[in-house]
C-alpha cells in the first residue's frame, strides 16, 4: 500500500473536520458511516498517529488531526483549480501569487496593474507556509516579511523589493505624552507584519506602554478606534487606514519592515520587470539592495 494519502483520505479528513460527525461527512463524500470510519481507521494506521478523538457526540481533531485537515484543504484547493489555471495557461501568462492577508489588499491590485495580461492566481496565508508553496513549485511566487528571518528551500531566491517603518496612527482625542516613555499609561494596539512581535511589545513597554496584539493591521485599527488608544503598525497601512482628524506619526516608535519576494529560480522575467515598480504603486520605499542567495540565509 502505497505510504501517501489519496485523495479521497484528504477528502474525509477535510470533511470530518468540519463536520465533526463521521455520518455527516460520510453523506457530503456519498459513502456510509462503517466506511468512513474504516477509511479513517486505515489512514490513522498508516500516518501512526490517532487524528480523531471519537465518542457517541461527534469526532474532534487532535493536534495531528488539525495539522493534516490543514494540509488537506490546503490540496485540495489546488487541485480544484487545476483545470482552470491549465486552460488559463492555454490562453495568457498565469502567476500563482500569495501573500499574507493584511497585505493583500495592496499587495494584489499593485500586481494587477504591472503585469498587464498576465492572470494572477491569488493566494494568502501565514508567509512560513507561503515560502515553503514556492519551494515546492505549488507557488510562482510569495510576497513575505520574513524571508531574512527563517531558514528557505535550497530551491529559492529571495530579493528585497520594497521597505517600511512602524508608525503610529493615533485617533482623536488620543493624547500622546513625551520624552522617554510617551505612551506612559496607556494602551498601545500593535501589529507588524514580519516576526518581530515579541521584540516589538518589548520596545513599547520601554517606552511605558500596555501592548496588546492584533492579528491583522486592520484588527489593530478597529480595536484602537474603540478602545481610544495608539494603534502602532507598518506607516503605509497607517496611511491607507487612517481616517480625518486621526494623525500618523513615526515619532518614537523604532523599527523598519522589509518586504521580499520569494520565487524559484530563475525568477519569472515578468516578476523581475514589475518588483522595480512595485514599491511605488503601493507607496512604500523602494528597496534597491541585489537579490540574497536562498543559502547564505541558510548557512546563518
Amino acid at each position: 500500500m502505497s505510504s501517501l494519502p489519496t485523495v479521497e483520505d484528504l477528502r474525509l479528513v477535510e470533511a470530518l473536520a468540519r463536520h465533526g460527525s463521521l455520518g455527516a461527512a460520510g453523506r457530503e463524500l456519498l459513502i456510509s458511516q462503517p466506511a468512513a470510519s474504516n477509511r479513517l481507521a486505515a489512514l490513522e494506521r498508516r500516518i501512526g498517529e490517532r487524528l480523531f478523538d471519537r465518542d457517541t457526540t461527534g469526532a474532534r481533531p487532535t493536534p495531528a488531526g488539525r495539522a493534516l485537515a490543514a494540509e488537506a484543504a490546503h490540496v485540495l484547493e489546488h487541485l480544484e483549480a487545476i483545470f482552470d489555471r491549465t486552460r488559463a495557461a492555454a490562453r495568457a501568462g498565469t502567476l500563482t501569487v500569495g501573500t499574507f492577508g493584511s497585505l493583500a489588499p495592496w499587495l494584489f491590485p499593485a500586481l494587477e496593474g504591472l503585469l498587464g495580461d498576465v492572470t494572477v492566481h491569488q493566494v494568502t496565508d501565514h508567509g512560513d507556509r507561503l515560502v515553503e508553496w514556492v519551494g515546492e513549485g505549488s507557488l510562482d511566487v510569495a510576497f513575505v516579511a520574513i524571508a531574512n528571518q527563517m531558514r528557505l528551500p535550497s530551491t529559492v531566491g529571495a530579493l528585497p523589493v520594497a521597505r517600511d517603518r512602524l508608525a503610529v496612527l493615533i485617533p482623536p482625542g488620543v493624547p500622546l505624552g513625551s520624552g522617554r516613555k510617551p505612551f506612559a499609561g496607556l494602551d498601545v494596539v500593535a501589529y507588524t507584519y514580519d516576526a518581530s512581535t515579541a521584540t516589538l511589545h518589548r520596545r513599547l513597554s520601554e517606552l511605558g506602554a500596555r501592548p496588546r496584539t492584533a492579528a491583522t493591521a486592520e484588527t489593530a485599527v478597529r480595536m484602537g478606534r474603540l478602545l481610544r488608544c495608539p494603534i502602532v503598525l507598518p506607516r503605509g497601512m497607517g496611511i491607507s487606514y487612517a481616517e480625518r482628524e486621526e494623525q500618523v506619526s513615526t515619532v518614537a516608535v523604532p523599527g523598519r519592515l522589509t518586504l521580499f519576494m520569494v520565487t524559484r529560480r530563475p525568477t519569472p522575467p515578468q516578476l523581475m520587470a514589475a518588483a522595480d515598480r512595485l514599491s511605488a504603486r503601493m507607496g512604500l520605499e523602494p528597496a534597491s539592495e541585489s537579490p540574497v542567495d536562498a543559502q547564505e540565509w541558510v548557512q546563518r
